[in-house]
């Protein structure tokens, strides 16, 4: 079963920033064929990566760094399980997951 995170109640409103940004990294990471990753680096910041966190052979790449209250809005727009997101004329489906890295909680984004 597909759970759907509906970002706008009506469809001619455009999702906010937050989604937005996630659904850029959701393509840089259909490219590269990887998940993306976001770790708590302070109060303020999380750490956006792409890999595997499962595998530890695969590194993490680092893409940047998104502010605490941007990661917020992600998590609070989507849920833990399968995802659907509409950005523009894309849909992005992922599964949202949580694990530790070197004992520092991080949050999955899995492509479907």
């Amino acid at each position: 079963m597909t759970i759907n995170s509906e970002v706008a109640s009506e469809p001619q409103e455009s999702p906010p920033e937050s989604l937005r940004t996630l659904a850029a990294h959701l393509e840089r990471a259909l490219d590269a064929g990887r998940n993306v990753v976001l770790m708590r680096r302070d109060a303020e910041s999380f750490s956006v990566c792409l890999g595997n966190p499962e595998n530890e052979d695969d590194k993490l790449k680092s893409l940047g760094t998104l502010t605490a209250s941007t990661v917020n809005e992600i998590l609070e727009s989507t849920r833990a399980g399968a995802n659907r997101l509409s950005v523009g004329d894309e849909e992005y489906r992922f599964f949202r997951s949580f694990t530790q890295i070197d004992n520092v909680g991080a949050v999955v984004f899995a492509p479907a």
